[in-house]
């Protein structure tokens, strides 16, 4: 981020170095326009060559010269990056994108959450329903209802949590402590 500029775009992680090249681009590997979230792919000396031992993983990830991130965003006229989420915790409700992180951080800023996941939940006709743990203290008052009421003061209304599972468990994180998604879906 530039040092002059990062007030204007306070939502943004920067401009892409001079060193490298960025590109975002649609599920077909298509270069989509100026604005438009896409999956973010990334080219330059400062991207690893390709995994260790794992010839599979550098045929798909690595295509024409550019590193598939996992990463949604986009790029805007000016050239500043904004990331929404990773493209696998992207939820498809109804044909509608919900950037779990958008959510987590509505629900994150509610008083008595210590922590929150957002993850999709399998749905015959909608595809995949928001579904949300909240961690609360063992003491909270807070409900499901309530959480569901506060994201829908904020968020359209298919963004708000169909689901919300209150727990005072922590969520289960791996050694580097990022939150482990994959265990989410599979348990609750």
């Amino acid at each position: 981020m530039p040092r002059t500029k990062w007030r204007d775009h306070i939502d943004s992680v920067g401009i892409v170095v001079p060193c490298g090249r960025l590109k975002v681009v649609d599920d077909d590997g298509v270069e989509v326009p100026r604005g438009t979230p896409g999956e973010l792919w990334i080219a330059g000396p400062m991207v690893m060559p390709g995994y260790w031992g794992r010839a599979d993983a550098n045929k798909s990830e690595f295509i024409g010269g550019f590193w598939r991130s996992g990463d949604i965003g986009s790029m805007d006229a000016d050239g500043f990056i904004r990331v929404f989420d990773r493209k696998k915790d992207m939820i498809n409700r109804g044909g509608y994108k919900v950037f779990s992180a958008e959510v987590e951080n509505v629900i994150a800023s509610l008083d008595g959450v210590l922590e929150c996941a957002i993850v999709g939940r399998d749905d015959p006709v909608l595809g995949q329903r928001v579904h949300a743990i909240v961690i609360v203290p063992d003491t909270s008052s807070l409900t499901a209802g309530k959480v569901q009421e506060f994201c829908a003061e904020r968020l359209a209304d298919y963004k708000v949590p169909e689901i919300v599972n209150l727990r005072v468990t922590p969520l289960p994180r791996n050694a580097n402590g990022k939150i482990l998604k994959s265990e989410l879906r599979e348990t609750t």
